[in-house]
């Protein structure tokens, strides 16, 4: 019998320009108006998934390099995410919500109250999606740039605080006994008082105690630091990783052993593996698109060049395709795992072409080394996926309605049919959900 999983999708452009570059930018759809964002939405939720994540980055990135970010679209612009979350609240009655957050961005106390604002008027269906992206410091102070690891204790630190000041209120605090006339007990507020190594705030906070659970936290690092702040603090850790049983169990294991270290319990945290499947509507059509992207032109290259040149803040697509990297090609404000995903396993001195041929080319869920496939094959991914423990899956994508329905029109009764994605909400808002199963 399978199992029940969740299901999730993360918003790759953020509050982006949703379908630039695709055809399906000849819907026109506004991008900057909330409409289109609400009907996805409101599919999603009929599809029974438990969250949408809004990605985000608030930088478009070192001033040298901001062309290159903004020419495609591939880096930018994005508008804020917590601004859009209460239209998507307003078109949906069971879907969390879960824009990007960085502590940097947002200091303590109008966080806390912003939050839980959002949190009282979705009915509880609020997440945050904790990012600590040091690269958008310098849009926020003039203080110097935290390290990897620094940037991780000011989170803590930031969620840490926020979660002192959620609590509060006592139990007991809140009265609302319209016969004596008493709303609250003020003697139950704690004057919360933080002095701390990035922030100094004073409580209680302005704002209600929750009747349904925090908001639900979501964090996206796979550093060892990055896992231990999932342990710690997250209900749900994006995860990315090989889809094999040996991958997925070890990812699992790491994750769970952080929270057991904090006290918590392994099912504390739900891990979500990402996936971006292309859903293809026969076999014979899997196999053609799988052949085709062996053997990309130059044109498709050069596509690959331009989100690659985004991603890294560096120009890719000047260089001379059959010539390695030239050295000293990337400054030092690029991360060496994005070098590493480009370069991969084929060292410095093979060719462009080598690098961003190995990008486009794709493979089939049937062998399992891809993701293109049919609806069933990819219903045979999950399943296996749960048969190794799995909690469930994020797809990735942007908010087009075309790319939301050409991903799962076909996927969402065969999940259903065979009992892997829910049919019906928990009571009780995002947490609800998440810990339902």
């Amino acid at each position: 019998m399978s199992r029940l999983q969740h299901f999730g999708w993360f918003l790759a452009r953020g509050f982006g320009p949703q379908g630039w570059g695709y055809p399906s930018l000849d819907w026109d759809y506004d991008w900057t108006r909330p409409e289109v964002y609400q009907e996805a939405a409101r599919t999603l939720e009929q599809a029974g998934f438990d969250l949408v994540i809004i990605e985000d980055a608030p930088s478009l990135g070192s001033p040298s390099t901001i062309d290159l970010r903004v020419r495609h679209a591939f880096g930018g612009p994005k508008h804020d995410p917590l601004l859009l979350a209460p239209y998507l609240f307003q078109a949906t009655r069971h879907l969390g919500v879960v824009p990007t957050v960085n502590p940097a961005a947002h200091l303590p106390y109008t966080a806390a109250r912003q939050f839980a604002t959002l949190q009282h008027a979705s009915g509880h269906r609020l997440g945050l999606n904790v990012v600590t992206d040091t690269g958008s410091a310098r849009h926020f102070s003039d203080a110097p740039q935290l390290g990897h690891d620094e940037a991780y204790d000011r989170a803590e630190e930031w969620l840490a605080g926020i979660r002192a000041l959620w609590h509060s209120w006592e139990d007991g605090a809140l009265i609302a006994d319209r016969a004596t006339d008493v709303f609250a007990d003020g003697s139950r507020l704690r004057a919360v008082e933080h002095r701390g190594e990035h922030f100094a705030f004073d409580g209680p906070l302005n704002a209600l105690p929750f009747t349904d659970g925090d908001p639900a936290i979501v964090s996206p690092g796979g550093s060892g630091r990055g896992l231990g702040f999932a342990g710690a603090n997250s209900d749900v850790q994006l995860a990315l990783a090989p889809l094999n049983e040996k991958s997925v169990r070890d990812y699992r294991s790491r994750v769970h052993a952080a929270a057991v270290a904090e006290g918590r319990r392994p099912e504390d945290v739900k891990v979500l593996f990402a996936i971006q499947p292309v859903i293809t509507p026969s076999r014979e059509e899997a196999d053609r698109v799988v052949a085709a992207s062996a053997h990309p032109d130059d044109g498709a290259l050069l596509q690959i060049a331009r989100k690659q040149s985004s991603d890294l803040e560096t120009d890719l697509t000047s260089l001379d395709l059959d010539e390695p990297l030239p050295p000293s090609l990337f400054g030092s404000h690029v991360s060496r795992g994005s070098i590493q995903r480009l370069i991969g396993d084929r060292g410095e001195d093979a060719p462009l072409r080598a690098h961003l041929t190995a990008l486009a080319r794709t493979g089939r869920i049937s062998d399992r080394t891809g993701f293109v496939g049919t609806a069933d094959e990819f219903a045979d991914l999950i399943e296996e996926l749960g048969e190794w423990g799995n909690d469930g899956v994020l797809l990735w994508g942007d908010f087009h309605p075309v790319t939301l329905h050409r991903t799962l029109d076909e996927l969402v009764p065969i999940l259903r049919r065979r009992g892997i994605l829910r049919r019906e909400y928990s009571h009780g808002g995002l947490q609800a959900n998440l810990h339902a199963f």
